[in-house]
């Protein structure tokens, strides 16, 4: 298993009228979660795809627990569980200042051969670097 933690603090812009993060904004940080889940096993989005694989999403799930507000630091903790194949799953905790969970996700996202517009395995370089993590 790979976790991830990673900070970010609502801007006003993510707020709705209420004062509450509008949600659709959770599928942003869970983007968040994962891009600097890479970055922190030496890789990036962009690198994978200069190499010619993409990774679009094929599902999302988000579950609202308590709101966020303007200005607060919102901790994402993001999961790999499983060592990824075609696909690759995400879990994601996000937790306020005080430490309580305020939402749960998951989103299931496919490796993609960008060249012959289809499925493909993931990249060797990234499942060397997270393999480390499931043995």
């Amino acid at each position: 298993m790979y976790v991830h933690e990673t900070k970010i603090r609502v801007r006003y812009s993510e707020t709705d009228q209420m004062g509450y993060v509008y949600n659709g904004n959770y599928a942003q940080y869970y983007e968040v979660g994962r891009v600097e889940m890479l970055r922190s096993l030496g890789m990036s989005y962009q690198s994978m795809e200069h190499a010619g694989v993409m990774m679009p999403l094929l599902e999302l799930k988000c579950k609202f627990i308590k709101p966020a507000f303007y200005d607060q630091e919102i901790t994402i903790k993001t999961i790999v569980s499983k060592l990824p194949g075609v696909r690759i799953l995400f879990d994601y905790e996000l937790f306020n200042e005080e430490g309580e969970l305020i939402n749960l996700g998951h989103t299931t996202l496919v490796f993609f051969d960008m060249e012959k517009k289809k499925p493909c395995t993931p990249p060797e370089n990234f499942m060397s670097r997270i393999a480390q993590f499931f043995n």
